[in-house]
């Protein structure tokens, strides 16, 4: 079923035409992402089909009676509510059926109102779904449900309206950046959440585990052109690559006729037949597209950065605290050379605070911090870049310096830099003010590259950035000699570029984990499924003992009949699982098909594992 389509549209700002003659639709149960570099108007493409913003020329055409909720990367939400009262305002008649039940609970002496809302919150069954909101908040960590918006951070802010769009239950979800602000427990909960609803989805995300774990299709903007992908992020990758070489054939061909056309123009005389005057035309279209390069750009340089010394980064029993929040307790680290370490945690653990520690921004309570004589610290901060008026690209980056130097004495300039991260020489004249929020975050970046330090900290330096600028600063950090700290909630950005890891737990609390964050997940997976099994495993024996203890070896009249039903239970799931497993093997199965069919086979194998488990239990008593 369609839900929407968009035909024809197109929108610049005065002589830049971010994009034209644009066409797709969505249908129920897509799950798309929009992929393009920072600048080519992902988020106007967002506000153009959520309604906020109107295309110059074409139309947007949406199904009759649809709920498009869209999740802005800053909400435009009340100061003046309270976290509950911005829910409960929502467009969901459910959330409306308990907001009046809440009020009437703040009216005792009106017994008909409470009547009213009582039996309302029975026909519409919302008890279910107040705990499935409170659920909700609870993992966004908005528990605290009096607190007014007003003195909320900007993650809350955002983290509220995307709990907001969820209980909303739209029939399409648009999504601009949905993991900024999310901890990397809130973004699998994320995952999970829209892996099991079935929601309808259009994000622009940088989060590649998130498109490859949530999205089924893929539409890419290159050069102004759509190209739809019917796949995940791997899918995509694999055919975006393939229709890159057939495009390269098709480039090496237009060179070659563009080599004649030029010969042929070179021959001509100054006065040209109407015939001759057809072909120059043909000529500057042949040129357009011999010209056109593929820009992918691979960052390999050998910089020639300040060495480091034998003493680099030493931190003794620093200890901070604020209040009664603990973020550090008597913690020590000697750094080494080619350090690459990540900092992951729940927000508000400290890590951003860890950070300016290192860099002495911020005093610590206790402890000493020694910096070695050679260490060139470069700092990413969340802050951003601070923008003069009138000033340009180009000024921005060479108020901070001229060149990075190269190893065999060769040295990158400040335009060459920015042409690695994807700022043209035309762009490079461009305003500031007129960039977009991620180009912004590449231009700052820029500015703390071309210091050339030998210690890199970035704090959180995805968010906002496109996949194509993120290969670039990946390819850049790869080849970087010095020492790198970062703290990040990109998964994928930190398994290509950091060994090992700080977690940071709470409470002054902080595991140091030998290997990436997917090394580290799979770690903690298996040790909550030990866990699990050795808690299992001492409750059955436990429940034995006392059996044993108690009935010398019998069963009651009651249990007896259970085991023999069991055994009759565990017959028929064995016979309902090979049934279900025989059906994977039909190949004309559909993604949805495929997938209820696993839901059924996982209810069925948990409902004869405990069967099972209960039949043994049974059993050793028997025997006993």
């Amino acid at each position: 079923m369609n839900l929407l389509t968009v035909e024809n549209i197109a929108k610049s700002y005065g002589e830049l035409v971010l994009f034209s003659n644009l066409s797709f639709g969505i249908n129920k149960g897509q799950k798309i992402a929009l992929v393009a570099k920072n600048g080519s108007g992902k988020t106007s493409i967002l506000n153009i089909i959520s309604g906020k913003d109107v295309p110059e020329t074409g139309q947007v055409t949406k199904r009759k009676g649809i709920k498009v909720a869209f999740l802005e990367q800053e909400p435009a939400l009340d100061p003046n509510l309270t976290v509950e009262q911005s829910i409960l305002s929502s467009e969901n008649p459910i959330l409306k059926t308990i907001s009046n039940y809440e009020k009437a609970l703040q009216d005792p002496d009106d017994s008909d109102k409470y009547q009213k809302a009582f039996e309302a919150m029975e026909q519409s069954n919302a008890w279910d779904f107040e705990t499935q909101y409170k659920q909700v908040l609870f993992k966004l960590h908005l528990s605290n449900l009096d607190v007014k918006i007003g003195a909320l951070s900007g993650g809350q802010k955002k983290r509220l309206a995307l709990a907001s769009a969820l209980l909303n239950k739209p029939d399409l979800l648009i999504l601009d950046e949905p993991t900024n602000h999310l901890d990397l427990d809130m973004i699998e909960w994320l995952e999970a959440y829209f892996a099991k609803e079935n929601l309808s989805l259009f994000m622009v995300t940088h989060d590649r585990y998130f498109l490859e774990r949530v999205c089924n299709e893929i539409l890419e903007l290159d050069n102004k052109q759509l190209y739809s992908y019917k796949g995940n992020y791997s899918y995509y990758l694999r055919e975006k690559e393939a229709r890159q070489e057939r495009e390269a054939v098709e480039q090496h061909k237009n060179k070659i006729l563009f080599k004649k056309e030029l010969d042929w123009m070179r021959r001509q005389p100054k006065a040209r037949t109407t015939k001759s005057k057809s072909r120059i035309d043909d000529f500057h279209e042949i040129k357009q597209k011999a010209k056109k390069r593929r820009e992918d750009h691979q960052v390999q340089l050998e910089l020639n950065m300040e060495r480091l010394g034998n003493k680099i980064l030493e931190l003794h029993n620093i200890s901070k605290s604020f209040g009664d929040k603990t973020i550090l307790s008597k913690f020590s680290y000697n750094f080494i050379k080619g350090e690459r370490l990540g900092i992951i945690g729940q927000n508000g653990t400290g890590k951003s605070t860890f950070l300016n520690m290192l860099t002495q921004s911020e005093g610590m309570d206790t402890g000493k911090i020694v910096v070695g004589e050679t260490v060139k610290f470069g700092y990413y901060t969340q802050k951003g870049i601070s923008i003069k008026e009138g000033q340009k690209v180009i000024d921005v980056i060479r108020e901070f310096g001229d060149y990075i130097p190269l190893k065999k004495g060769k040295q990158i300039s400040a335009q060459q830099l920015l042409e690695r991260f994807l700022f043209d020489r035309k762009k490079q004249y461009d305003f500031v003010e007129k960039l977009s929020g991620g180009e912004r975050k590449r231009l700052y970046l820029c500015t703390v590259l071309i210091q050339n330090p030998n210690f890199l900290i970035l704090d959180e330096p995805t968010n906002d950035l496109d996949i194509v600028t993120l290969n670039v600063l990946e390819s850049f950090l790869l080849d970087f000699p010095g020492c790198l700290v970062i703290v990040s909630h990109d998964r994928y950005f930190m398994d290509k570029i950091v060994d090992h890891l700080f977690v940071f737990k709470g409470d002054g609390v902080i595991e140091d984990f030998p290997g990436n964050y997917s090394d580290y997940r799979a770690y903690e997976n298996s040790r909550v499924v030990e866990d699990r099994k050795n808690k299992e495993t001492s409750e059955k024996e436990e429940k034995i003992h006392w059996r044993q203890r108690d009935t010398s070896g019998k069963l009651s009249y009651q249990e007896q009949k259970e085991h023999k039903q069991l055994e009759k239970d565990i017959q028929k799931l064995e016979e309902q699982k090979v049934v279900l497993q025989n059906q994977f093997s039909n190949p004309e199965l559909s993604p949805e098909e495929i997938k209820k069919l696993s839901i059924e086979l996982s209810e069925v194998t948990d409902a004869l594992d405990k069967k099972t488990e209960r039949w043994f239990e049974l059993s050793a008593i028997l025997e006993g």
